[in-house]
Order: structure tokens, then C-alpha cells, then sequence
């Protein structure tokens, strides 16, 4: 029987827009991606969206169907693509210079991709010091840089013909930065973008321009950005939904997948030392140390929430947790990242464990970025609105709601994110307990 009657969710008819700010390998990736499978060029790996099932009921049932006709996703067929980028280079010419895609994936896309061309964007060097690009906007304040955002925001919606806008931030990790009194309210952020304050950083700019104009937002860098309380009122008074940050993809992937299991398996962990070398745009932004600071933050907090060592003193009370990022220009996008890890079994017996994860960054978040896209727009139809922490699946740092803590168990994300799908169909909620015990 349904738990409820199910939500009600506006149908996903006519074009939806995915504006991109920060048009480099992962976003070129992403949309050449899209091009191609629609075009039967390719298959999807690597997203839930269009490869996942959904158990409904029993098990002997045998009902799983499709995600992506479980529940009303817009279509591929659908998808429009636009952005922002301090370099003008159109998304082909941007994705050649990537050099994540082979030519011979990219060459039949040639006309689609050319046609896609970057808007100006809003830059600050001092949020991003080891990049600079010449497609930059002017203004007098940073309130007129969000307002020509918008202006650039309602000509694309026009011009592509969209019914719905989604936006996911896709350019640079910023230095780090803690909420200041600017973030405090949407009222103080709104004079401060009047008064163009220090503290406010491009990324915020792009996500109050996105929600001033209805569009849900999606924080794909550890910035600050949208998870600040001035914009998290501005998307509760717009009844909008927000989700962040930082996509999770190589050896922050790998954590959250082994990290629980030495928790279920109750074995203990002294240590844990990742180190990365990554030779695209983002390992040169993030050889400074501000930036690193940023990304480190998200990737130290994966493990102890996951192994809750005040709980578990005795197995996890004193680690020593180490993550080291370094540029390596002859690498590319393909990021290469070393763990060792020390745990201790029977009687404190120690053993470790090494991975050795040669991953294609771009490739990891493309299929990220369009399950992002479709649920986001989804949640919109559907009347989600905040914080979508169903999407945690998705993040290395997932935003939570004031209060509580964020859950990164990779199993327990995916079983939250379909009992969500779940509940919006009415349909009963899996909890893997075993009725026939109870009959």
C-alpha cells in the first residue's frame, strides 16, 4: 500500500536550459557527452538518471523499473546548454584545449559544440590567483555584475525557447573563506553587493543571480557559494532548491565506498594518507595554497563522519588523516591518486591496505553533472525546495540543514536519494527489513 498519496509534479514538458558557469574540461565534457549519446555516439556510464533502477516492493515482486521512467525526468532530447567563462573560446575549441575527449569523439559534435559560446563572466583574481582570462564583464559594483547575470540569464532563456533553467557552478575552487557578517542575511548581502565587499566571491554573485531569477542552483567546488544563510533565505523566499558542494568523483569516491566498510566490519583505522597529482586547469588553481585550503577542508571531513569516532574512541580516536594535492602539468585531466591505509584487526594486529586510482577527472563528473541537472529540475517540478540533501550521493561536502550533521556513507546516500524518488510516487519506502519475519 502507498504511504501517502503521491506528490503532485508539474510534467517536464518543453526545453530545459543548463547554464554553466565556468565552461572548461568538466563542463565541455559534460555537454559533448550529452550530445553524443543522444545522438547513439555513445552510452551513458556512470549515471543514475539514465542507467539506474529502482526496486519497488518486495523483492519477489521483481518490480524495478528505470529511473528515468520511474519518474518524470526531462529528456536528453530536451537539454539546452549555455555558460559563462573568462575565456572566450566556443565549447569545441574549449573542449580540444581540455584534451579529455579524442578528436574522433569530438569531430562529429564540431557544429553543435562551435555553436556554444561562453557569455562574459564575473571574475576576481583574488579569489582565483593562478588564473586570468580576457571574457570579463565590468561594473561599477558588484550588484551590477549580478544584475548583468540576470540580464544575460532572461536573453538565454528567451532566445533558446526554455521553459525551466537549472544552473551548476563549474568553474575554479576559490581561496578559502569562512561566512563573515556580509553572509549573515539576505539583506546584509544585498548591501554588500552595493558596496562591492571583499568578502563576497564571484561564485556567491553567480548564485544570487541564479536565484534572484528562479533558477535552482548547484555548488559543484568547495567554495563558500550558495551555503551561506543569505542565500539560503533568498532560495527559501523563492521556494528554490540549492545542493552542494564539490562533486565527488576520484579518491573521495573511493573513501566514502571503503570507509564504511571498515565501520560495518568494525575494524580499526590508524591512518589514512592521500596524495593526488592532476595536471588540468584545476590542479593549476589549486597549487596555490589558499584554493588548496578549500578543497582540503571537504576532503578531510569524509572520514569521521563516516567512522564517528566519538563513538567508536577505541577504533578511530586518533587518526591521522593526510591529503596532499600536487600539480602535475604532463598529467592532464587524468588525476592520479595514491592512498595507503593503516588499519588494525584482531588483538590490534596491524595491516593496510594500498589504492592506486588512475581516474579521469572530467569523465568521473560529467555523468555527476547531468544526474545533477535532471534532479534538480525535478525536485523544482516537484516543489523541493532549500537544501536537497537527498543529493548527497552526490558531494564530497554535503549541505545539511541547520542542525544536522552531514551523512558521506556512500550506500546510505543512494538508499536516501530512492526513498526519495520513493516518497514522491507514494510508493513504499525500502528499509530491508525482513516482513516475513513478522507475518
Amino acid at each position: 500500500m502507498p504511504l501517502k498519496p503521491h506528490v503532485e509534479v508539474t510534467p517536464a514538458a518543453g526545453k530545459l536550459g543548463i547554464l554553466l558557469p565556468g565552461m572548461g574540461a568538466v563542463a565541455t565534457t559534460f555537454i559533448a557527452g550529452v550530445l553524443a549519446i543522444r545522438r547513439g555516439l555513445g552510452t551513458a556510464i556512470g549515471s543514475l538518471t539514465q542507467l539506474g533502477h529502482i526496486r519497488l516492493g518486495k523483492r519477489t515482486d521483481g518490480n524495478s523499473p528505470a529511473i528515468r521512467e520511474y519518474v518524470p525526468l526531462a529528456s536528453l532530447d530536451d537539454l539546452v546548454f549555455g555558460g559563462w567563462d573568462i575565456f572566450p573560446e566556443n565549447a569545441y575549441d574549449a573542449a580540444l584545449r581540455a584534451g579529455v575527449l579524442e578528436s574522433k569523439h569530438l569531430e562529429p559534435l564540431r557544429l553543435e559544440l562551435a555553436a556554444i559560446r561562453p557569455m562574459t563572466a564575473v571574475f576576481d583574481r583574488s579569489f582565483v590567483k593562478r588564473l586570468d582570462g580576457p571574457n570579463l564583464k565590468e561594473g561599477a559594483s558588484k550588484m551590477e555584475l549580478a544584475v548583468q547575470l540576470m540580464d544575460d540569464i532572461r536573453a538565454f532563456k528567451r532566445a533558446n525557447h526554455c521553459e525551466r533553467l537549472v544552473a551548476i557552478w563549474c568553474g575554479s575552487t576559490e581561496v578559502y573563506r569562512q561566512a563573515s557578517a556580509v553572509h549573515a542575511s539576505l539583506a546584509a548581502f544585498e548591501d554588500g553587493l552595493r558596496e562591492s565587499s571583499d568578502d563576497i566571491a564571484p561564485s556567491q554573485i553567480y548564485a544570487y543571480a541564479c536565484l534572484k531569477m528562479g533558477v535552482p542552483y548547484v555548488n559543484g567546488a568547495p567554495n563558500l557559494s550558495v551555503d551561506t544563510p543569505a542565500l539560503l533565505e533568498l532560495a527559501r523566499a523563492y521556494r528554490l532548491p540549492v545542493a552542494g558542494k564539490d562533486f565527488k568523483t576520484g579518491q573521495t569516491l573511493m573513501k566514502t565506498i571503503l570507509a564504511p566498510g571498515f565501520k560495518a566490519r568494525m575494524l580499526g583505522l590508524e591512518g589514512w594518507y592521500s596524495t593526488n597529482i592532476l595536471g588540468n586547469r584545476d590542479g593549476e588553481v589549486l597549487d596555490d595554497p589558499e584554493s588548496f585550503r578549500s578543497k582540503e577542508v571537504t576532503k578531510l571531513g569524509v572520514i569521521d563522519h563516516i567512522l564517528q569516532p566519538h563513538l567508536y574512541p577505541e577504533l578511530y580516536g586518533n587518526i591521522s588523516h593526510v591529503v596532499r594535492i600536487n600539480y602535475y602539468p604532463p598529467r592532464g585531466d587524468n588525476k592520479e591518486g595514491w592512498d595507503n591505509i593503516d588499519i588494525r584487526g584482531w588483538l590490534g594486529y596491524p595491516m593496510q591496505i594500498k589504492v592506486n586510482f588512475l581516474c579521469r577527472d572530467s569523465i568521473l563528473a560529467a555523468p555527476i553533472l547531468l544526474d545533477l541537472a535532471l534532479f534538480m529540475d525535478f525536485a523544482q517540478r516537484a516543489g523541493m525546495h532549500g537544501i536537497q540533501e537527498w543529493l548527497s550521493f552526490y558531494w564530497k561536502s554535503p549541505m545539511t540543514p541547520d542542525g544536522l550533521y552531514p551523512e558521506h556513507d556512500l550506500f546510505i546516500q543512494l538508499m536516501k536519494l530512492k526513498n526519495t524518488l520513493r516518497y514522491t510516487r507514494g510508493d513504499e519506502l525500502i528499509t530491508h527489513l525482513g516482513a516475513e519475519y513478522y507475518d
